[in-house]
């Protein structure tokens, strides 16, 4: 319910926290997603990660022009599927068109390096590099941290904070569709919330028996 998660994410926001970000599954999918982009852009920083997909259909864009977030990032999943990757490429300067910031998840994997080193340079000529983050694949074929900052060219690059060495973030936790929290979205063993509010998120992320996704 929308409802439930505008007043999860306000309790957390007066408690201090500056920026919520809808994931999922694919956030607009969900019918009351613009109700939660108006009722909390005004508190926080408000970011969406899609796969862009939704954003083909005329009555969601429309809708994304009246009720904007501070932030899109679209995920490519597939380096190798030139028809994602046009789409995507569309996709971020039509978002930019409206007055959104737009972003890029490029999902790499170890045996996709060279491709998604092709993407990165195209996504480049239309984002600026802090726009652009190299997700490695997890659980298998995940890529070395040389091999991920070769699909940058050498030059700096956005990645996960684990990249070089996996380690409890202390400003960020995900919440999932559950009503579960841990401290990682890729963790194990995320432990579910008592009360739905700021204060049920962080007893049970004290409870937390933090271990690595790897």
């Amino acid at each position: 319910m929308s409802s439930e998660v505008i007043d999860f994410a306000s309790d957390c926001i007066s408690h201090g926290v500056k920026a919520v970000s809808l994931g999922g599954g694919e956030p607009f999918e969900y019918d009351g997603v613009f109700h939660v982009i108006d009722a909390l852009c005004p508190k926080c920083y408000l970011s969406v990660t899609s796969n862009g997909l939704p954003l083909e259909k005329k009555l969601i864009w429309e809708m994304l022009k009246r009720h904007k977030p501070d932030k899109i990032h679209l995920t490519i999943h597939n380096p190798d599927n030139e028809a994602e990757v046009d789409r995507v490429e569309r996709q971020v300067q039509r978002i930019a068109s409206i007055g959104i910031k737009p972003g890029v998840n490029l999902l790499v994997g170890a045996d996709k390096v060279i491709l998604a080193q092709n993407v990165y340079e195209r996504m480049s000529r239309v984002l600026k590099n802090d726009q652009i983050i190299l997700v490695p694949q997890r659980f298998s074929n995940t890529p070395t941290p040389k091999q991920l900052a070769s699909v940058a060219g050498g030059k700096p690059f956005q990645s996960p904070s684990c990249l070089l060495k996996c380690q409890r973030p202390t400003n960020f936790c995900s919440v999932s569709w559950d009503k579960k929290v841990n401290s990682c979205s890729f963790a194990p063993d995320k432990v579910p919330l008592k009360t739905l509010d700021f204060a049920g998120m962080t007893e049970a992320l004290e409870s937390v028996n933090w271990k690595s996704c790897q």
